[in-house]
């Protein structure tokens, strides 16, 4: 007796192909990368990057959608972070990077302007969403 062929399981999204598809960009390389170092604005990444905020905010979507990163309004700016549970399989990953970036300069020279950014406003947060001196925020020009 032939038994009736069977419906092909359905299996989740494959979560580690997800991770490859996002680490597949030289730009979201370098904000995960940066991230790590804590909470970033967009204009901190954007600055740090050189590159313009659409493009960088255009990035953070995408991640964002994709679970990797996670984000918070403050006033008139978004704060990205690493997302606070990430799976195993993105942990591995994001620990591969970390090995990885000690290779290529470009990562060297991001947390360096980072470093430098975060050393000119005084703080170790980001940079853009607190009070300067005189009330006005960390990037309002005189």
């Amino acid at each position: 007796m032939k038994l009736p062929p069977r419906p092909a399981p359905s299996f989740p999204p494959m979560k580690l192909v997800q991770i490859y598809e996002c680490l597949c960009d030289p730009t979201r390389l370098r904000i995960l990368s940066l991230l790590t170092s804590g909470e970033l604005c967009v204009c901190d990444i954007q600055e740090v990057l050189g590159e313009p905020q659409v493009k960088v905010s255009k990035h953070l979507a995408y991640l964002r959608a994709h679970g990797l990163v996670e984000a918070r309004r403050r006033s008139n700016w978004m704060l990205y972070r690493l997302a606070g549970r990430p799976s195993r399989e993105l942990s591995a990953n994001l620990a591969c990077l970390q090995d990885c970036v000690r290779e290529e300069p470009v990562f060297g020279r991001d947390t360096a302007r980072l470093r430098s950014l975060r050393g000119r406003l005084g703080r170790d947060g980001p940079a853009c969403c607190g009070p300067a001196p005189g009330g006005r925020s960390a990037r309002a020009r005189p």
